[in-house]
């Protein structure tokens, strides 16, 4: 199979983004020669940063195309990074401060300067240190913007910040690697892919999540022959490429897990020397697996043995150029730091790690940090939990109700209440599980303030919006890429901001100037900042300007005889002292989750190829290619509830919540006790009017959740859901 190129959305033609009846940018007139050049930046469409460059005639962003040379993109991009004009000049932008004038969520505002909103949020913030203390204070973020903003509320005086996107997806996949390894996948995973001859997928969805560089080196291995499992209650686009689909029983996962572990022990098919050399626990291992054989598995995960049986020998046979992919979102049942454990496990078994084919080693580059004071030590702990009542978890936890987390502080005043939000580029309201939650939360507050590019949802409920230019119209901190080779990246302005938005760094250092807080921002501009940053890699901003990007040497990318883990032991510990000591399961254990009731169907969802989360569903130019989601039902669900391909329904869950209308997708592609929906859709605000009301929303269905014990991630595999026909 030839490695094929990326979908070309934003660069066909600049009449191509006028789409939807927005009209929003120019045709170039006729007889008009334009001169064009090219600016390298990074993307914020995702969190993969992937280099950029951009093509600007006459001040106008016409094309975007993957930065040559730059380490995640390697010259392409993905659809959602081709479709990044979309953003720029979406006409629903946040144009200028907003002041609200209603009652929270009556969406009820009026404009604002800038120095009208700064005071009004500084002042309040200054309130809060006052009365409250600066603990009270909490910030929820995303994306590489948020540095400036993490040095505020550092000098502020505040512990408690996080993202949304270490409990409510890869949490539990780094504290399971962590357990084993001693040290997580990280971001971008260190997955080597297109070096691998066999690769597993548990519910991962390459090709539909558009990792770019993983998708790349997928597509690498197919055209090498590789083979490919693919685990999943739906047949995705990467099962379409695969030897063996799985069909599992949703939440048994674990319990096949642990019959491939029995087999690879049981046969003696595991990498012996490898597991002398580099492992220990064996022992424990296999006595407590003994009984976890494919027949075990296959009454409960409804695959057949001899299929998990010929899966585990084959993959043997590949080893140790063998992936089990670590995914990415973890967070399914409640039992997910167990269930990556075993990943984590499996890989060790085939002597993956830090083998060609499986996981390199990845580099880095020390990039020193601009001289400031110390921060203030604050007087009171984090509310969150992390690392108290969640003894692994080492970032903050965003949700919860009775947890111990930052919404649940705000919720139940406990161990203090929370009395402001500062809100940076994260729609809680899509990002949390049970928004009813959320909006109660919201609703405690003293301030919410929010700093975001589009009127998200979360936006509806601030007392103060901010609006940020985007991506390519600003400069962001600099991004130190740890991967294959360490490299240093520049995001640059392409174009001047438009409307009366600003950058993020310049948002943060004048609320910072406001709070008193001067000496925490001591740059004049952005441009001396970064340049006193690249001095300690000996590189100049003019330089970083006209390249983009700057790799550096590589160290060594697999394992050597002598390494030793970062764990208790030193090796790789297949059996978890530190887990028996807490008295928990030093081997994963399989526990049978919830059924559906009768009448419904489990819930599930998952990405786009064209859509990154809600943030771009209102992106004109992707919106042109999906405009709202579906919902997925087999053949046997759709009749049982009467349901024709095409017909508009409802799903409502087991709390009585219903979604908007949704198209249902009639299909072979699933399991008939599932449901399945793209993540992002059904979004409730009038200010962004392209994805306002279209589609379902996955995330109002959430309404319950199971909390992993060990990191305090939330589960969220566990909503069911019955169909409800439109008139």
């Amino acid at each position: 199979m030839e490695r094929r190129q990326f979908l070309k959305i934003a660069g066909a033609s600049v009449g191509a983004l006028a789409v939807g009846g927005y009209g929003w940018l120019p045709i170039p007139q006729l007889g008009h020669k334009a001169q064009r050049r090219s600016v390298p930046t990074f993307c914020e469409v995702c969190f993969w940063k992937c280099g950029v460059s951009a093509a600007v005639e006459d001040g106008r962003v016409v094309k975007l195309d993957g930065l040559a040379g730059h380490p995640l993109s390697r010259g392409r991009l993905c659809p959602r990074g081709n479709g990044g004009t979309g953003l720029l000049y979406d006409p629903d932008r946040l144009k200028t401060p907003l002041i609200r004038t209603g009652s929270r969520g009556s969406q009820h505002f009026r404009e604002a300067t800038w120095n009208e909103a700064l005071d009004y949020a500084a002042s309040r913030m200054a309130e809060i240190r006052k009365k409250d203390g600066p603990e009270s204070m909490f910030l929820f973020t995303h994306g590489s913007g948020s540095s400036f903003f993490v040095n505020l509320m550092k000098a502020y005086g505040t512990p408690n910040m996080g993202a949304p996107s270490y409990a409510q997806c890869n949490g539990p996949r780094e504290v399971g690697f962590q357990l084993t390894y001693g040290v997580g996948v990280g971001e971008p995973e260190a997955t080597d892919i297109a070096n691998t001859r066999f690769l597993v997928l548990i519910g991962g969805h390459l090709g539909e999540n558009m990792h770019n560089t993983q998708v790349q080196e997928f597509a690498e291995a197919i055209r090498r022959g590789a083979q490919v499992v693919v685990v999943d209650p739906r047949f995705s686009t990467a099962a379409s490429k695969a030897r063996w689909y799985l069909p599992i029983k949703p939440g048994t996962d674990l319990a096949l897990l642990l019959a491939w572990i029995n087999v690879l022990l049981g046969e003696g098919l595991y990498d012996r020397d490898y597991v002398e050399r580099y492992c220990t626990g064996l022992d424990e291992l296999k006595r407590v697996t003994a009984n976890d054989t494919p027949e075990w598995a296959a009454g409960i995960t409804e695959i057949p043995a001899a299929t998990i049986r010929a899966v585990a020998r084959e993959m043997a046979k590949q080893e140790p150029n063998v992936l089990i992919h670590p995914g990415r979102r973890t967070t399914w049942y409640g039992d997910d730091t167990q269930r990556s454990r075993a990943v984590a496990i499996l890989n060790a078994l085939l002597g993956s790690w830090g083998r060609p084919g499986g996981f390199f080693f990845p580099s880095g580059i020390d990039l020193p940090r601009y001289p400031i004071p110390p921060y203030p030590k604050p007087s009171r702990p984090r509310a969150d939990g992390a690392g108290t009542s969640y003894p692994l978890a080492d970032q903050a936890l965003t949700s919860g109700m009775q947890e111990a987390t930052m919404r649940g502080a705000t919720l139940t005043g406990k161990p203090y209440p929370a009395k402001g939000w500062l809100v940076y580029d994260t729609n809680l309201l899509q990002s949390l599980p049970n928004p009813r939650q959320t909006v109660a939360a919201l609703q405690k507050l003293d301030l919410l303030l929010v700093v975001d590019v589009l009127p998200a949802d979360i936006a509806g409920y601030a007392d103060v919006v901010l609006p940020e230019c985007t991506y390519l119209e600003r400069y962001d901190d600099l991004y130190a890429g740890t991967f294959r080779e360490p490299f240093v990246a520049l995001r640059q302005p392409v174009v001047a901001p438009m409307y009366n938005s600003k950058p993020g760094w310049w948002i943060a250092r004048e609320l910072g100037r406001r709070l008193g807080l001067s000496q925490y921002f001591p740059w004049n501009n952005i441009e001396e900042y970064l340049e006193r940053r690249l001095q300690g890699v000996n590189l100049t901003l003019a330089e970083m300007k006209k390249r983009g990007v700057v790799t550096f040497a590589a160290g060594a990318p697999y394992i050597r005889p002598d390494h030793k883990f970062d764990t208790a032991s030193g090796k790789i510990e297949l059996y978890s002292p530190l887990l028996a000591k807490m008295g928990v399961d030093p081997v994963p254990r399989y526990y049978p989750v919830e059924e559906p009731p009768a009448g419904y169907l489990r819930l599930l969802f998952g990405r786009a190829p064209v859509h990154s989360f809600g943030r771009t569903t209102n992106n004109p130019v992707l919106a042109s290619f999906m405009k709202e989601n579906e919902a997925w039902l087999s053949e046997s669900a759709a009749g049982q509830f009467g349901v024709r391909a095409g017909d508009r329904i409802r799903l409502v869950n087991q709390d009585g919540v219903r979604s908007n209308p949704v198209r249902a997708n009639v299909t072979r592609r699933i399991r008939s006790d599932c449901v399945y929906l793209v993540h992002g859709f059904g979004h409730r605000t009038p200010r962004m009017r392209l994805t306002n009301g279209r589609g379902a929303s996955d995330s109002q269905l959430i309404t319950r959740y199971k909390t992993d014990p060990l990191m305090g991630g939330t589960g969220m595999n566990v909503n069911f859901v019955t169909i409800v026909r439109e008139a």
